[in-house]
């Protein structure tokens, strides 16, 4: 199975940009549709993007569409997503996770599709 490991938190101004990674091992990222997704204290986990094995296809939670970008990298076997114009509220852990399922508009967003989780990295947006 595969195994995700997010790195690039850490802090960072309001208005800045900033750029997270998903690094799998264990199984080729090719084969598995990725998606993006955060959690603040106290809120509910937050579905944010999605991109299918290819890259060809992305798909974005309103509240960051315009202002995130998910990417892939499948010959160094990563996901990026990067995100712009940060605000304070999107200060969070942001997991990123994989599934081997094809690609489908309508549950892309679905945590509940996705079967293979990393541990979350920390962003805070300060103002």
């Amino acid at each position: 199975q595969v195994q995700l490991v997010e790195s690039g938190g850490g802090l960072v101004q309001a208005g800045g940009s900033h750029r997270l990674s998903c690094a799998a091992s264990g199984r080729t990222l090719s084969n598995y549709v990725v998606g993006w997704f955060r959690q603040a204290p106290g809120k509910e986990r937050e579905s944010l993007a999605a991109i299918s094995r290819s890259g060809d296809t992305t798909y974005y939670a309103d509240s960051v569409k315009g202002r995130f970008a998910i990417s892939r990298d499948n010959v160094k076997n990563t996901v990026y997503l990067q995100m712009n114009s940060l605000k304070p509220e999107d200060t969070a852990v942001y997991y990123c996770a994989a599934d081997r399922g094809y690609w489908n508009d309508r549950n892309s967003l679905s945590p509940l599709r996705y079967d293979y989780w990393g541990q979350g990295t920390q962003v805070t947006v300060s103002s």
